[in-house]
């Protein structure tokens, strides 16, 4: 395929994926993108919450919310959407996302050149559309969308996740969080319930955390995890600070990049703090790490081989026997290694 000419690229789209950790998981690619198109004007379309992901972004210009559950619903909300971006005049459509809705919408909205990969059905509508084999399904999730984007441009970023934080948002977790070392306990998992470990376990290591080193304690996630946070905190000796469903995706961010390590399921949070290059502890049962791990040095993947694993479902259909493997001290000797204390 031959690559797309910059001289011709003044304005880009870019549908981003609809899940924060996958959206987190596309910022080398975005980079790449920049990379490729430096004097274009780079411009993201995702969900609200992705949305705030891309706020004060090096590789994103401009954030337009794409919000089908409100006011872009039905097939009404996607052509009044899809006219909105004509009017933008956008002379390059990146497909980040692989749905068929993605390259309909790049259609609708008049936009010359769409690339992506041809999946969902989606082919004819792409006109410069990426094969996708089981070379690229087996690819951990950032390389299958850098694959994407060397396809059908030349350019290359530094292949680190990126996201940023101002100066008032950074100022707003310090305050939060005040004085001394903190870890995060992300308890979470939006994809369902099969990725979340028990809430006494999380408990405990947050017991022994704090105990063994000092560190004080805070409890981060969405709205729909707040009985989970509730558990914890009543499992708990030490006090911890409940941020669960108390933050915007912005203020996560924050407090996750002024922690010292993260304790967390498979999840969107855990790749947030890994852009940020905090070390993170990751429990993983039924996912497959070898795809969706954390883009991280600083990261230990704690898990145990079942025979059922990784299923990939949202709800065990037995016994949770992949994480009810997993036992506190497992977490905790993987947090002492990167806390530079063996034991």
């Amino acid at each position: 395929m031959k690559p797309i000419d910059p001289k011709n690229i003044r304005r880009i789209m870019v549908r981003s994926t609809n899940w924060v950790g996958d959206a987190v998981m596309t910022t080398p690619a975005m980079g790449d993108l920049r990379s490729a198109f430096p004097d274009a004007e780079i411009v993201v379309v995702a969900n609200p919450l992705v949305a705030q992901l891309f706020t004060h972004h090096p590789y994103c210009d401009r954030v337009i919310v794409y919000d089908k559950k409100g006011s872009h619903q039905g097939v009404a909300g996607l052509w009044r959407f899809a006219r909105q971006l004509r009017r933008e005049r956008f002379d390059l459509a990146v497909l980040l996302q692989n749905a068929i809705d993605a390259a309909i919408l790049a259609t609708l909205a008049g936009i010359p050149r769409r690339a992506g990969y041809r999946t969902d059905a989606r082919r004819l509508l792409l006109t410069h559309g990426v094969a996708v084999g089981p070379e690229q399904k087996r690819l951990h999730h950032t390389d299958y969308y850098r694959h994407m984007l060397r396809s059908v441009c030349r350019g290359e970023g530094d292949g680190r996740l990126r996201l940023a934080c101002n100066d008032e948002e950074q100022r707003w977790a310090r305050e939060i969080l005040k004085e001394g070392f903190w870890v995060a306990i992300n308890p979470g998992a939006a994809y369902g319930s099969a990725k979340r470990w028990m809430p006494e376990r999380f408990a405990a290591v947050a017991d022994d955390l704090a105990r063994e080193f000092g560190l004080q304690v805070a409890l981060t996630g969405g709205p729909g995890e707040m009985e989970i946070g509730r558990d914890i905190e009543k499992a708990m000796h030490v006090p911890a600070l409940n941020l669960i469903g108390q933050t915007t995706v912005r203020q996560l961010m924050a407090v996750l990049s002024a922690c010292r390590l993260v304790i967390t399921n498979d999840s969107g949070p855990m790749h947030v703090a890994a852009a940020f290059d905090v070390p993170i502890v990751a429990v993983f049962g039924p996912t497959d790490h070898t795809t969706t791990s954390p883009w991280s040095e600083s990261c230990r993947i704690v898990r145990k081989p079942t025979d059922c694993a990784p299923c990939l479902l949202r709800q065990c259909p037995t016994d949770h026997r992949c994480m009810r493997a997993i036992f506190p001290e497992d977490v905790m000797a993987a947090a002492r290694q990167l806390l530079g204390v063996a034991k």
